[in-house]
């Protein structure tokens, strides 16, 4: 595939204190993914990644509070044919109990899932980036 086929997003780990992990569903779509999106102009991937949380969940956190997890190339969740390119990153502290996101902007529903177990509701499914990433975090925790 071309670079032009290459999407570009941010894309942001946010957990509960039980280990669960936030995954939402923008409207008329059927996979999970992460909070996140593609970049503005002149944003950097981890300006996007604070950005798209607020935007997509209500959660404002400050830059200093995301860590950088790495890049994944995978499969794209809703666009046929294309390739994304994602930098995770990871909100430091879990969320505490008074901490609820909401789903906002094109966000139709969230769901926590395991990652060690993710399972979607049914009729539903789970982005490529999230399984790769969920993986990912399992094998290093072992």
């Amino acid at each position: 595939m071309s670079d032009g086929a290459v999407i570009k997003v941010s894309a942001v780990v946010v957990r509960r204190a039980d280990g669960q992990v936030l995954t939402v569903r923008k409207a008329g779509t059927v996979m999970f993914m992460f909070p996140g999106g593609k970049h503005d102009d002149g944003e950097s991937p981890l300006q996007t990644a604070r950005r798209e949380l607020v935007e997509e969940t209500g959660l404002a956190v400050a830059l200093e509070e995301l860590d950088h997890l790495g890049a994944w190339d995978t499969a794209a969740a809703n666009e046929p044919g294309r390739l994304l390119h994602s930098e995770v990153f990871m909100v430091r502290q879990p969320l505490t109990e008074s901490e609820r996101p909401v789903p906002a902007a094109e966000i139709e529903q969230l769901t926590w899932m395991d990652p060690r177990n993710p399972v979607a509701p049914a009729g539903f499914s789970i982005a490529p980036l999230l399984l790769e990433v969920f993986e990912d975090l399992s094998s290093a925790s072992r």
